[in-house]
């Protein structure tokens, strides 16, 4: 679950980062009351949507200004001018898509002085399953690119989680940024103080870029992103109550309230399968024959034929699906209960695409006969790549 940059910088402050003052806004005649609140002379004024990328992103209407979606103001009238111009349009970046997203929010903050931009992020990392540390003294806007062409810039290294953090740690990072004096001192506190937060509130990403040295030397969070585990969601209601369920996918949304496991892609081929492993299996050999997959969809060991059904009504409602590949091994999932979800499914919606559907396992003649009697127009496959060729041969011809 990700969250706004001003939830992440109000839990930066409850942690004891340094981060900016800021007010959040989201109707156009609160800016200039929100503006007025913070110290000048320089005023920030960004666009709060869930991706990166803002300060280069462009607006699609012409009359939100070209200027994207993080913009500095020298007065309180022009910060309430440009939360106006940015409320309600959709701001597209790198990140968004074309389709980008709606401004609902916007975050006005004092400006800071800049010396310096650094980057910093804490992330798990898969191959170790610890938590890592990076930094690069090239933070900014721009820190994909320094990864991509001169990675040596970048430092990562794991903490062991049986020692935790320790202060040696926040020193190798400050050596590597190049902070020194009083500013080393800063960094071993401050990132005790992320390390802290990412563990206790069960985060899976936390990154600052930049983080800035001031113009007055000191060490500063100018901007925030936070990811958290939705598995540990349960753990942590306050975290729970800042979700934004405006900025997420609604076919995504309505899969996790059926605890189905769903992400959408850019394919035309819609995935229905159980077990992670199968589903990626299934996702690369639509890409080997030539298509590509319109979503990750796993619906579990343990589903019902409610649950099925309502898998099977997400994908459809996905404009960009022409074709749909059921794939089901049956062991602790039975055969009998996908078909009967797949053809209930079916009758409820509709079908207007080819559906392949290959089943094995558990109960998997029960779960044919069940397809095979019905009046469902279903192209049945022997195996995982007769599947794979069928649909993509409908769906192209």
């Amino acid at each position: 679950m990700n969250i706004h940059e001003y939830q992440a910088k109000a839990l930066l402050r409850d942690y004891g980062a340094p981060v900016s003052d800021g007010r959040t806004v989201t109707r156009a005649e609160e800016a200039k009351t929100a503006a007025g609140e913070l110290d000048g002379p320089l005023w920030v004024v960004k666009a709060q949507i869930h991706a990166g990328g803002r300060g280069k992103g462009r607006f699609a209407e012409a009359d939100a200004g070209d200027k994207g979606g993080v913009r500095l103001a020298k007065s309180v009238e022009e910060a309430a001018d440009e939360a106006r111009r940015m409320l309600g349009r959709t701001l597209i970046t790198h990140q968004t898509g074309a389709e980008g997203k709606q401004v609902g929010r916007i975050y006005i903050e004092e400006g800071s002085g800049i010396e310096r931009e650094l980057y910093l992020a804490l992330l798990v990392d898969r191959v170790t399953s610890r938590v890592s540390f990076v930094c690069s003294t090239e933070g900014g806007v721009d820190i994909e690119e320094v990864a991509a062409s001169t990675p040596e810039k970048i430092l990562s290294f794991s903490v062991d989680p049986a020692a935790g953090y320790q202060p040696f740690h926040g020193r190798r990072i400050a050596f590597a940024l190049g902070l020194e004096g009083q500013q080393v001192k800063q960094c071993v506190q401050l990132m005790g103080n992320l390390y802290r937060l990412f563990i206790e509130k069960d985060c899976e990403m936390l990154e600052i870029n930049p983080l800035i040295v001031t113009d007055g030397g000191q060490l500063k969070c100018l901007d925030a992103k936070l990811g958290f585990d939705s598995n540990a969601l349960y753990r942590h209601s306050d975290i729970a109550a800042l979700r934004d369920e405006s900025e997420e996918d609604p076919k995504e949304l309505q899969a996790s309230k059926y605890d189905l496991n769903y992400i959408a892609l850019d394919g035309e081929i819609g995935c229905m399968v159980n077990g992670a492993g199968l589903a990626m299996a299934t996702m690369d050999i639509i890409k080997l024959y030539g298509a590509e997959p319109a979503n990750f969809l796993d619906v579990g060991g343990g589903a019902t034929k409610e649950k099925v059904t309502e898998a099977f009504k997400i994908i459809t409602s996905d404009k960009n699906v022409k074709g749909i590949l059921v794939n089901i091994f049956g062991g602790i999932m039975r055969c009998d209960v996908i078909a009967e979800g797949v053809v209930a499914a079916v009758k409820e919606v509709g079908l207007s695409v080819p559906l392949v559907v290959r089943l094995e396992g558990t109960n998997v003649e029960t779960g044919k006969e069940i397809l095979n009697s019905s009046d469902v127009n279903i192209i049945a496959a022997d195996d995982l790549k007769d599947g794979a060729q069928k649909i993509v041969e409908a769906v192209k011809g």
